[in-house]
């Protein structure tokens, strides 16, 4: 879009008016002249959203099914990291992972040991008796960890990095990438790593409780008794992803007795079984009607001790999709308190077809096995490349889809495909939807009609989180040469204006294509540029001095005199 400057338009506005003054004798009506609305104000203070940190919480089923599924979301674990590191984005993030076990008294065998919320941030090499399940039945060691995992102990040491809530450096358990400096070596990818640490192991519990390790590990990161306490930051957007192949099985252990041999067993596929199977994680929360071969819709409800639906929230044995629910919205709630328009972001890779759909239907007839384990046949069926006799299936997740619907509609994706590439960039995708470039949303006044790039006049503060005006501070424009703004040559980031600055500004003024100046370092990106906005601010910090969450910018620019005339359609 190019820019024609004021001076222009009031050239061509004379002209046309010239015109129609020769050809006014060829009216009946003459044409009104054109009035313009002058600017009321000179000058006007604007916050501006420059937030581009990002919390993002892996919920990753460790159970005994779960070892080719790890190793293909390590696997495709770039294209996450592509979207959120490109240079339109150049989000400042935290990854951190953890694991759908909670325990069960089935499970407290010695075998496992749940990490109930707990933040992960080892090798899978230095756990590597967790990629074998039921006594060496099942060994996914060099699928899921020894095949991917390329990297030694040195490169993944976890670095001391000080929180907004700790002033204090230490190991944190959380992956990070913030403002270009990572909490791993500078010379390990951050891809790499992943692939070591993401990777759990397949000797979890079988009873799942994915909605409730999102919980914890989410209240444990609010408390300052947690090793991941200060992994949530305020003003950061929020993402969780599940990654799991089975239902949900966040139950009350004030209602244990549904998994007891001596307990009320309305729950089992077999009340006579010596043990329960994962059909009472779906029979104790899930309610489905219509065709039992294919029904028409499977809903979450409120079940107690035996069987009776719809019941309160404190008689559910499954912990009611309230609590989850609730929790979200809270946190968002809060977010929105700094950024109005700010979401949490859910995304789900599980059971449910390549359209994002889930298929609910019994199999007791075709496949009593399944049935009897599950309580519900597969949601999503593929053939096993490395196992034809044994297909990839998974159990529709009614219980997360429900969440994950509640606040990012269709953001559902298939554990079944043979490669999640596409799934974890849409999921990225819509982190990045959350981070928008920092648009002057007024028209800004040139100060200089005789270049063709506009010139502003702007002021910038940064002000702290809980700080009065007199604590805000006047920030300095990235250092500029003859050529424009200089950029570091191995970053490609801006360079700060004098050896006492950690914080820079840069305005960017010209149309995404360069139009006006020959300067990479001041073209204005499509979002703001496409709303007819003639100014956007880039905010560059010095590596190792990230804001502090909660930091307000604000820009306080001359306004133009005529604003329809300098920034037609602005906002559109």
């Amino acid at each position: 879009m190019s820019r024609v400057k004021f001076a222009t338009k009031l050239t061509l506005l004379t002209g046309c008016v010239m015109a129609t003054t020769m050809f006014a004798g060829c009216l009946n009506h003459p044409l009104k002249p054109v009035e313009l609305e002058k600017s009321s104000t000179d000058e006007e203070q604007i916050d501006l959203i420059v937030n581009k940190d990002v919390d993002i919480l892996f919920v990753i089923d460790n159970s005994g099914s779960m070892g080719e599924e790890q190793a293909i979301l390590a696997n495709n674990f770039g294209s996450f990291i592509e979207v959120l590191e490109q240079e339109t984005v150049e989000a400042n993030y935290r990854i951190g992972v953890t694991t759908s076990d909670n325990g069960n008294r089935w499970c407290e065998t010695g075998v496992t040991t749940p990490e109930a919320g707990n933040l992960v941030m080892s090798s899978c090499k230095d756990r590597i008796g967790d990629f074998v399940f039921n006594n060496g039945e099942t060994d996914a060691s060099d699928i899921a960890c020894n095949d991917i995992c390329t990297l030694d102990a040195a490169a993944l040491e976890v670095l001391p990095t000080t929180t907004d809530v700790d002033s204090i450096a230490a190991p944190r358990p959380w992956l990070e990438n913030i403002e270009g400096k990572k909490n791993i070596p500078a010379t390990t990818d951050t891809v790499e790593a992943f692939k070591c640490l993401g990777p759990q192991g397949i000797n979890g519990c079988g009873f799942e409780s994915q909605l409730e390790s999102m919980y914890l590990a989410l209240i444990r990161a609010q408390s300052a008794e947690e090793a991941s306490y200060g992994f949530l930051r305020a003003n950061a957007i929020l993402a969780v992803v599940f990654v799991t192949d089975e239902a949900d099985c966040s139950y009350n252990k004030s209602f244990s007795e549904i998994f007891e041999q001596d307990g009320n067993k309305v729950f089992w596929s077999d009340p006579t079984a010596l043990y329960p199977t994962s059909a009472v994680c779906w029979n104790a929360g899930v309610s489905c009607s219509g065709d039992p071969s294919n029904y028409d819709s499977c809903d979450a409800v409120n079940k107690d001790v035996d069987g009776n639906e719809d019941v309160d929230d404190a008689a559910a044995v499954l912990h009611p999709m309230s609590r989850y629910i609730g929790l979200i919205e809270g946190l968002e709630q809060q977010k929105q308190e700094l950024n109005p328009d700010q979401e949490v972001i859910l995304g789900l890779i599980g059971g449910v077809s390549s359209d994002r759909t889930p298929f609910y239907g019994d199999v007791g007839a075709t496949d009593p096995a399944f049935q009897d384990n599950y309580g519900i046949g597969p949601g999503c069926q593929a053939v096993n490349p490395n196992n034809p006799d044994e297909p990839v299936e998974a159990v529709p997740p009614v219980r997360l889809r429900d969440l994950v619907e509640e606040f990012t509609p269709n953001n559902m994706h298939s554990i079944c495909e043979p490669q999640y590439k596409d799934a974890l960039d849409a999921i990225a995708r819509a982190i990045e939807k959350q981070i928008v470039p920092a648009c002057y949303t007024k028209c800004v006044k040139d100060t200089d009609l005789s270049t063709d790039a506009l010139d502003p006049e702007c002021t910038v503060q940064e002000d702290p989180p809980g700080g009065g005006a007199s604590d805000a501070v006047t920030m300095q424009e990235c250092l500029r040469d003859a050529a424009g703004y200089v950029l570091d040559e191995q970053s490609g980031d801006y360079v700060m204006p004098s050896t006492d600055a950690n914080a820079c500004y840069a305005l960017l003024t010209d149309d995404p294509t360069g139009m006006a100046t020959a300067d990479p370092g001041d073209d204005m990106s499509n979002f703001c540029a496409g709303s007819n906005y003639n100014l956007e601010f880039k905010i560059a910090r010095r590596p190792g001095f990230p804001a502090i969450s909660g930091t307000a910018i604000s820009a306080t620019c001359s306004l133009a005199d005529f604003a329809e005339l300098s920034c037609p359609g602005i906002g559109g």
